[in-house]
């Protein structure tokens, strides 16, 4: 196992965060060595807090599950109860935490593209539900609803909406993080200044959606585009990537990455001396 760069053994989480009224960011940085520097990669999950019921949004690596659970305990206690489950794709990083999570939360549902959980988790196949777009679950107050994943990183994936704050939740579909030297960790992407949405992009379509490299992304950026005009999105939470909240702002960074992302060589995959000691050559 790669060793843990020294300067993030005594960094405090600065998650949870609030990011939008009733919405709130969990997890923590999974880091790895890339182009010579420690590179982030969020492993994002939210908590959408309804009137009467409250919503888990991706569970994160296996190792994110104490993490994940132990923010849980302290946003969860005096608000409704977690009673749905909802993963974008049968990714480790998105549905990795999944089993741990419904047996921690017997009352919850696994919802979305449930395809072949059942195989994985027989005893919990009773508590799965398919949804298919536009289907919505009823939070008391606000709404949740499976809407179009205009970058697909696999079949089942579906993208998800939340209809009171307009908050966009698109898995893979801003994939980007951040440098351990930036001091990123925690910022949404408006606070992050010196943050290269180029780079970053180009880096995690290295390490992910290597699809992009065959792709005319451009197709993609008008489809995203007519996406957040027609949900008048306010808010996006993507997984991979520190929380958006200025679309105006933000959103032609992220398109201009996508499609340089796309347009340039494969830089290859992380370090191989990464944890490893470095004996320089008399």
């Amino acid at each position: 196992m790669a060793a843990r760069h020294q300067g993030t053994l005594n960094r405090p989480n600065p998650l949870p965060r609030e990011v939008a009224p009733g919405i709130f960011w969990l997890g923590e940085c999974l880091e790895q060595r890339q182009q010579g520097k420690i590179y982030h990669g969020c492993n994002a999950s939210f908590l959408i807090v309804g009137e009467t019921a409250s919503m888990l949004v991706e569970t994160g690596h296996p190792k994110d599950f104490p993490i994940t659970e132990a923010q849980l305990n302290t946003l969860l206690p005096g608000r409704p109860p977690l009673k749905y489950l909802f993963v974008t794709h049968q990714e480790t990083p998105h549905c990795g935490g999944l089993g741990r999570v419904l047996t921690r939360f017997p009352d919850a549902l696994l919802v979305g593209d449930v395809s072949d959980y059942h195989l994985a988790f027989p005893q919990h196949e009773h508590r799965m539900r398919m949804m298919k777009e536009d289907d919505e679950i009823d939070l008391g107050g606000r709404a949740f609803r499976a809407v179009e994943p205009v970058v697909r990183d696999m079949r089942t994936t579906w993208w998800g909406f939340e209809t009171r704050e307009r908050v966009l939740f698109p898995g893979d579909g801003f994939a980007y993080s951040h440098y351990h030297e930036d001091g990123h960790c925690g910022l949404v992407a408006e606070e992050a200044t010196s943050l290269d949405l180029q780079d970053t992009t180009a880096v995690f379509a290295d390490l992910a959606l290597w699809w992009t490299k065959w792709a005319d992304m451009r197709n993609y950026c008008a489809r995203l585009d007519h996406l957040m005009q027609r949900l008048d999105v306010k808010t996006v939470c993507p997984t991979h990537g520190l929380v958006i909240t200025d679309v105006a702002k933000t959103m032609p960074k992220v398109k201009e990455g996508l499609l340089y992302g796309s347009s340039v060589a494969e830089r290859g995959t992380n370090d191989a001396s990464f944890g490893k000691k470095v004996v320089p050559v008399s």
